[in-house]
């Protein structure tokens, strides 16, 4: 018998199922989204347009961002852009603060002969689409570093002008000396969580094993990297998935180290935009299996790291 409760949180949920399924299916959703962006970069040009006759760069940055620079520092890990929903001169003003604090950063450690960890130069936005960030590129280069794209995860990441000043020999023998992290993905769908994970490691100095198109479906290819992921180096694997997130428990069934579950939106009908495999993976009888939010690479990629730093303390 189910309790007055159960079937309170039973009716909301029948409740809230078709709307899910609209909000991720429904053609005129996308069209929604993609008018959005459109509107999105309008008001970034406008924006830019009023703003630049008047006011100073940090000016107009503080009038809708307060940085937080010392956050790797507190946390082992710096700010990163969440840049969906901010326009393109918003996203291209706080990269630019960011490079800005990074190269401050380094010369003030190369004046006190202090070395500077690469976690700590790591410049992240995610969730940026192509098309917006052809706007921020528009807008013109950054004063204070350099701007690349990764399509596949979404990811601007800049490299401050800085950095180049750091010794490489000395990068080198720091991610030498740190445990890795492997990334596995069920299937090819899911590649732009897993490259989000993979890359936010890897850009903060985290050596990355990947292992992609290893579902439940065709057990024996999970099986056959078993090397991988039971290297002595390895010291957190990160597993993403959709439809029915199975694979975040077979994983956790096979490694003694932390498994961190990233379900998915991919799947068919009642997927529910990755409720069903993020229910799943809440759910796993492997012990020691951690679950983020839907398609939170970025999350899954820094409590891995928090993995790997607890050990090394």
């Amino acid at each position: 018998m189910r309790s007055a409760l159960q079937h309170s949180a039973w009716r909301q949920f029948r409740r809230a199922a078709p709307c899910l399924e609209k909000q991720w299916h429904c053609l005129s959703c996308r069209n929604s989204l993609t008018k959005e962006t459109s509107s999105i970069i309008t008001q970034s040009r406008c924006f830019a347009s009023a703003s630049s006759n008047n006011q100073t760069p940090d000016e107009i940055l503080s009038s809708f961002a307060n940085l937080d620079h010392r956050r790797a520092s507190r946390t082992g890990f710096p700010e990163a852009v969440f840049g969906q929903g901010k326009t393109p001169s918003q996203i291209h003003s706080i990269l630019d603060s960011m490079a800005h604090n990074v190269n401050e950063l380094v010369e003030a450690s190369s004046e006190n002969d202090k070395s500077v960890s690469t976690t700590s130069t790591a410049i992240i936005a995610t969730r940026v689409d192509q098309g917006i960030y052809d706007a921020v590129l528009d807008i013109g280069p950054l004063k204070h570093g350099v701007m690349e794209y990764h399509d596949t995860a979404r990811i601007i990441s800049v490299r401050a002008n800085a950095v180049e000043k750091i010794d490489d020999a000395t990068n080198h023998d720091e991610n030498k000396s740190r445990q890795s992290v492997v990334v596995a993905c069920a299937g090819t769908t899911d590649l732009p969580v897993a490259e989000e994970a993979a890359l936010t490691l890897s850009l903060s100095g985290i050596p990355v094993t990947r292992i992609y198109d290893c579902g439940v479906a065709g057990l024996h290819r999970i099986i056959s990297a078993l090397p991988k992921l039971r290297n002595p180096n390895v010291g957190c694997v990160i597993v993403c998935a959709g439809m029915d997130g199975a694979l975040p428990s077979v994983v956790g069934g096979l490694v003694d180290v932390p498994v961190v579950a990233v379900p998915t939106s991919v799947g068919y009908g009642m997927s529910l935009g990755g409720m069903s495999a993020l229910l799943t993976m809440l759910n796993s009888c492997s012990p020691g299996v951690g679950v983020v939010n839907v398609d939170n690479g970025f999350g899954g990629a820094v409590w891995a790291m928090k993995c790997l730093n607890s050990r090394q303390k």
